[in-house]
């Protein structure tokens, strides 16, 4: 049992237990946005710091990522290949879009959602008075890596930190220096980034899910199920029967929000591709089918491999957690 327990417990991230990286991109020490950190969950994530500790490295078909930002501290403009989704746990965040930061906005808190689409150039700030945290998720086993606009590789000269044409970055004031093989990434040609898109602002608020309230989609979960409900975040319609979520365009992995009442239980089930947990708020206490557990708490990342079977108890007054599924439909509950 007791290795059946250190199973899990590599499994399961805790937010207390977070390594940040704070040189995880070429802006790091750019005025503005010299003050943020950047986490690596699950998957490779996109950072150019060849030292950003990766806690879970396992494929899943999306990666699980996290950022968080003292007030005022920006991260700047950029694009990625692959979808890249933000749940804010904590905090005040506004969104822009466009090369300069300048074609629109949008404010998002705690429970909020937002999906930016691909080969957009986007930043965010923490606007709030306090640290803020979010969660990301980007698409597929390799997300590739960040496109920058050309004003932030300017910006970024003279602060030590110089990207490699292989994506990596080479931090100067540790003594590192550009390998004789490899090249310095410049300031993108208007012609290089003529396929980056600006989207409307009717565009961008259909890529944004608000926190669930009372009056959302929720579904009652079927016996055997009692006491547990769920509403979609990301995705089209399923196997399952849940409908389009607000985010309903096609991503290659499924985001829901479930909501457990005082005692509610999901007993032993199984599912046919990778599963990611993260509590957000109250408790959960897993357990697997030798009765190995853990309790999950708000701010921890559980992962848990296809096949097994598993349950979830409340162990909170309420308790709400994300659930990020692989595919564009992972199917339906297999209850034992």
């Amino acid at each position: 049992m007791d290795e059946v327990n250190r199973f899990w417990e590599r499994r399961l991230v805790r937010y207390a237990d977070l390594i940040p990286c704070t040189n995880a991109f070429i802006d790091a020490r750019s005025p503005g946005s010299n003050r943020k950190e950047n986490f690596t969950i699950i998957g490779p994530g996109v950072a150019e710091n060849p030292h950003q500790h990766v806690h879970i490295s396992e494929p899943h078909g999306f990666n699980i990522g996290g950022a968080r930002q003292p007030p005022n501290c920006t991260n700047s403009q950029h694009s990625h290949d692959t979808a890249e989704v933000f749940i804010i746990y904590s905090g005040t965040w506004r969104f822009v879009w466009g090369e300069f930061a300048d074609a629109g906005e949008v404010v998002l808190e705690a429970g909020d959602t937002i999906s930016i689409p691909i080969h957009v150039f986007r930043g965010f700030e923490n606007i709030g008075t306090d640290s803020g945290f979010m969660f990301s998720v980007l698409g597929g086993d390799d997300p590739g890596r960040v496109h920058w606009a050309p004003h932030v590789i300017e910006k970024a000269r003279g602060y030590g930190l110089i990207l490699l044409d292989n994506g990596q970055l080479v931090d100067t004031t540790v003594g590192e220096s550009v390998p004789a093989e490899r090249t310095v990434v410049q300031p993108s040609a208007p012609d290089d980034i003529a396929y980056i898109h600006v989207p409307s602002a009717a565009d961008m608020q259909r890529c944004v899910a608000r926190k669930p309230g009372p009056q959302a989609a929720w579904r009652e979960l079927a016996a055997p199920a009692a006491g547990v409900r769920e509403t979609p975040i990301i995705g089209g319609r399923t196997a399952d029967g849940v409908a389009p979520a607000p985010i309903g365009t096609a991503h290659g992995f499924t985001v829901r929000l479930l909501s457990f009442e005082r005692h509610a239980h999901l007993p032993l089930h199984t599912r046919d591709y990778p599963e990611v947990w993260i509590v957000t708020e109250g408790a959960l206490t897993f357990t697997d089918e030798h009765g190995a557990g853990l309790t999950v708490t708000a701010g921890d990342t559980l992962t848990i491999p296809v096949g097994c079977w598993r349950s979830f108890a409340n162990a909170s007054d309420t308790t709400r957690a994300y659930v990020v599924r692989g595919g564009d439909d992972p199917g339906s509950w297999t209850w034992r």
